[in-house]
């Protein structure tokens, strides 16, 4: 996620109004060029994504936001925010701005059985709630500021990444509890399995993935990001086991899922927060907050690396995929930049749709 701060300090406090987060503001404070592709994958050729664009724009009410999330199954988009869950339709686009209450909330993840995980960082719990009615079915106590979460298929269980405390809740999702608690140390990020028992998560101040192994519960490798200043999001290709870590410093990392093995450094845009794997175009797509883009970053035979840029619009650092339709959904707002840091304006926020123009 990106944290919400001010200009003075960078520090881990969330709120639950509508700031910018610290991450976005050292950008914006701050940006530099760097990283160039390297090295080489055996691996298929990418779509064109030169006809993708913003087709339209869903408004809705002010607040912070974070990741988003697609259920597919429901038909629905679901976009964190500081007072909630906003519930977007994606057959009628009505928006229903808090299906969920919650306290700064980061990530929404749908879960087998018509449920979701919510994560609230204000509060430290992890809701269960119905994807249906929005009725809270359990709130479970987690580790200091609950971020990224996701739902492993392997195992069958939940991970919530803990990202103060640096350790992974693993959640019970028949008695609705933590089970245990995996101790991964430093500032975690965003995380991902490859649905075979394997969760990897970025490690921000050690410029580091862990693998866990989602069945014994163990920590089983750890991969260095050479040239990887705060990792934030990650993203994988299962198919082929290519990893993409995003960074500060405008690099991404794209390594082998089995040990570690770097692929590539690859140049990006500024300020990206989440990575959006598409199995039907078999790419990467990263949104750049600072520079207004969302990049196809595209696995080849003559390695990975920037296809396409696509125009978003500055502020929109997350988002999420439908995978029935082939869409993007990106949360956006304006900013401005003050004494005490940046604002976001009144009456701006909306959820980019991005598809074939």
């Amino acid at each position: 996620m990106i944290r919400r701060t001010s200009m003075r300090s960078l520090t881990r406090r969330s709120d639950s109004g509508t700031g910018m987060s610290g991450a976005f503001i050292g950008y914006l404070m701050a940006a530099v060029c760097a990283g160039a592709m390297l090295g080489a994958s055996s691996l298929a050729q990418a779509a064109d994504v030169s006809g993708l664009g913003v087709v339209t724009t869903i408004p809705g009410d002010d607040a912070s936001f974070d990741y988003a999330s697609v259920d597919p199954t429901a038909r629905r988009l679901y976009v964190a925010r500081g007072d909630g869950v906003m519930s977007i339709d994606l057959e009628t686009l009505k928006v229903t701005p808090r299906f969920i209450p919650g306290k700064t909330v980061h990530a929404v993840v749908p879960l087998p059985g018509g449920r979701l995980l919510i994560t609230n960082g204000e509060s430290n719990v992890a809701t269960i709630a119905n994807a249906g009615t929005g009725t809270i079915m359990a709130e479970i106590p987690v580790g200091d500021e609950p971020d990224a979460a996701v739902y492993d298929p392997a195992s069958k269980s939940a991970f919530v990444v803990d990202s103060k405390s640096g350790d992974l809740a693993v959640v019970d999702l028949s008695t609705r509890a933590v089970t245990t608690r995996i101790a991964i140390g430093g500032q975690l990020e965003a995380a991902v399995v490859d649905g075979n028992g394997h969760l990897y998560v970025n490690i921000s101040d050690q410029s580091a993935i862990a693998v866990v192994d989602t069945r014994t519960l163990r920590i089983v490798a750890r991969y260095a990001l050479p040239g990887c200043q705060k990792p934030t999001g990650i993203g994988i290709d299962p198919e082929s086991g290519v990893i993409l870590s995003v960074c500060h410093k405008q690099k991404a990392v794209a390594l082998h899922a089995s040990d570690g093995t770097v692929i590539a450094t690859i140049a990006i845009d500024r300020i990206p927060d989440a990575v959006i794997f598409d199995r039907q175009r078999r790419m990467f797509f990263v949104p750049c907050a600072r520079d207004a883009t969302m990049l196809a970053i595209a696995e080849s035979p003559q390695g990975v690396s920037v296809t396409g840029r696509i125009a978003t619009a500055i502020g929109a650092h997350t988002g999420a995929l439908d995978p029935r339709t082939g869409r993007f959904y990106l949360p956006a707002a304006d900013f401005s930049a003050s004494v005490s840091g940046f604002k976001q304006h009144p009456g701006t926020f909306r959820v980019l749709v991005i598809g074939e123009k």
